[in-house]
């Protein structure tokens, strides 16, 4: 398996840069997004091309996002590149890094496997590029997760992450996406979590205790305004 932090900017076949992305991000920035595509290109494209278009397009979503809403694109894309990483590992070998990693969700890990992507992600990428600042790992683990104390940054990819264009337009997707550049950030990204929630319920799933715990957070939050 070739190494995935190799740096494959030289590559013949890496796309030339869009006039948004000269305008948005240095030549560093953008040779280090290429950087990581080609890194999840080489992870994901043999084994699940659905699950890289899915990331990619999460991607182009967070950068739009947080155009729109003042935050750093360079960490929306990279963060939206990468917030899957693990999602391609077979669901025992997460769990047992997970157990590795010391995580602790309070409950049982096969109960909440489909959430451990993103945390597991979170404490093995630092490793793989350290260049990346801390609040990118912090967005990919919350992507699943979601938190009381959600930064701009953690918002947009988690909005992004399932307001993608690849995903079906649901009408809690489409409303949520009506929102964007409508509603500030954050009654987006409330729209957005509330509406997994209701999925969750509607589909009889296990739906996490913590999640309770931080719908009941912002409850509160919001009644306080």
């Amino acid at each position: 398996m070739s190494d995935p932090t190799s740096d494959p900017t030289t590559a013949p076949d890496l796309p030339p840069a869009s006039p948004d992305e000269k305008s948005l991000y240095t030549e560093g920035q953008l040779a280090l997004i290429r950087r990581l595509e080609r890194d999840l290109d080489a992870r994901m494209a043999a084994v699940n091309p659905r699950r890289l278009a899915h990331s990619l397009s999460v991607a182009t979503t967070a950068e739009s996002l947080a155009v729109t809403y003042g935050v750093d694109p360079f960490l929306a894309r990279v963060s939206g590149i990468l917030h899957d990483w693990d999602k391609v590992v077979p669901a025992g070998e997460l769990i047992g890094r997970a157990r590795d990693l010391g995580v602790d969700l309070g409950v049982d890990f096969e109960l909440v496997e489909p959430l451990l992507h993103g945390i597991v992600a979170a404490r093995e990428l630092p490793a793989l590029y350290p260049e990346l600042p801390a609040e990118v790992f912090r967005a990919i683990e919350r992507h699943t997760t979601a938190d009381a104390d959600m930064s701009p940054l953690d918002m947009v990819v988690f909005v992004a992450d399932g307001i993608e264009p690849l995903r079906r337009g649901t009408i809690g997707i489409q409303e949520t996406r009506d929102l964007v550049g409508n509603a500030p950030l954050d009654e987006v990204f409330w729209k957005s979590f509330t509406g997994g929630i209701t999925y969750v319920v509607a589909t009889g799933r296990y739906l996490y205790p913590g999640t309770i715990d931080v719908y009941n957070k912002l409850v509160l939050r919001r009644s306080a305004r």
